[in-house]
């Protein structure tokens, strides 16, 4: 049996959240196989595909283009859309929201919007949207932020999301229907608001990379999101980088560097012992990238661990070693309960900022969003009742 029939195999196999069979997740070979009993014409499978991505129906009875019989006859059978919900919503002062989504088996992952986004993608060179200015939703563009895994196996010490350890990987409709579930709550449409994706929620997109890309497929194809709209952020997980750059259709590369030298990385970043720094950019020089892409290295500023000028002149120079075009998004850490870690101040992360686009380097200070509901990157942990800590305010729940 191939990869792909495994996915298969194992998507059929995976009930929906009601115990049902789930069609959410299923492209329209998958949907013609999964359907077979029915023997439907073409047609009716691409007018199911377009319900379930492009109107991104919650129920079979909104599949407005299908027979209520055809309807009646698919749900009889234990068939249902099977998209992921929102269990629990945590809005930030800043307008930032954090949610719960309940998976397959009732874990629930993790998922953050956006509004006008976080500051890290702010040399988009995408198109905007037709409705790129504020309406009376009061943004004009948003981020998803998607997990990919329930936990996380990197365990990189500044974080959240490592405390939990790993305990699952997410389906291609766990992944996707998390950021189909997000643009159901706020109203947004691809194609008509301009919509970023990054995967830099809970877990590390390239140790679950069959299902990553296929939601990534999925996304890109029956949903309508470019990929240029679309970034993934690794640890560092060479394999799966290499596997990356074969790729026809993927969203923008980050790697999660947080570190200018491996001795350093190696004590906040583990997975440093297995490939080092140079081993990492070795792998991202293989990426072919298109016409004014670059690659981000994202770099958290852990209060003297890596936030000196003497660090900022050891990225200018890793960055220039790299030989690819790059940009650097700097992230002041998100403090945590039991993280022995400190925030630096404003003024050492426009001295670091600075000092990097003296030499040319472009960096650019991703925004703290929703720190006070543990939104944050760093601070996804399913956190659900307010932590210890002078830092924290409690988490406001709606």
């Amino acid at each position: 049996m191939t990869t792909g029939e495994k996915l298969l195999a194992s998507i059929l196999d995976a009930p929906g959240a009601s115990g049902g069979r789930r069609l959410f997740g299923l492209l329209n070979q998958e949907l013609t196989v999964v359907l077979g009993e029915f023997s439907l014409p073409p047609y009716r499978i691409r007018q199911l595909e377009s319900a379930l991505y492009r109107q991104r129906v919650t129920g079979l009875e909104a599949v407005s283009a299908w027979p209520k019989d055809l309807r009646e006859k698919v749900a009889a059978a234990g068939f249902e859309v099977g998209q992921p919900r929102i269990v629990e919503t945590f809005r930030s002062v800043d307008g930032t929201e954090r949610y719960l989504i309940a998976g397959d088996d009732g874990q629930t992952v993790e998922t953050v919007w956006m509004p006008e986004g976080d500051g890290g993608d702010d040399d988009d060179l995408s198109e905007p949207g037709p409705s790129g200015y504020p309406g009376q939703r009061g943004w004009s563009r948003g981020t998803i932020c998607v997990s990919s895994q329930i936990g996380c196996a990197v365990n990189c010490q500044f974080c959240l999301t490592a405390r939990l350890g790993i305990i699952r990987n997410l389906s291609v409709g766990e992944i996707a229907g998390q950021v189909a579930a997000v643009l159901n709550r706020q109203q947004a449409e691809p194609g008509r608001d301009r919509i970023n994706l990054v995967f830099m929620g809970m877990g590390e997109p390239f140790l679950n990379y069959d299902a990553f890309m296929g939601a990534v497929r999925l996304l890109a194809g029956a949903m309508g999101i470019p990929e240029s709209r679309m970034t993934v952020s690794t640890s560092g997980i060479v394999p799966g980088i290499l596997r990356f750059a074969e790729e026809p259709v993927r969203p923008r590369l980050a790697i999660s560097l947080n570190a200018s030298n491996d001795a350093v990385r190696e004590t906040i970043m583990p997975i440093t012992r297995k490939w080092n720094i140079a081993e990492v950019i070795d792998a991202v020089r293989k990426v072919p990238l298109r016409a004014r892409e670059r690659v981000t290295f994202e770099y958290v500023l852990l209060g003297g661990v890596n936030d000196r000028i003497g660090h900022a002149d050891e990225v200018v120079r890793l960055v220039r070693r790299a030989n690819f075009p790059a940009k650097v998004n700097l992230i002041a850490w998100n403090p945590g309960p039991d993280v022995p870690f400190t925030t630096p101040g404003e003024e050492d992360v426009a001295r670091f900022q600075q000092r990097l686009r003296q030499q040319g380097i472009p960096a650019f200070v991703r925004r703290p969003r929703g720190r006070d509901i543990y939104a944050a990157c760093g601070q996804l942990r399913k956190t659900v009742a307010p932590a210890a800590g002078p830092d924290l305010a409690a988490i406001r729940k709606i």
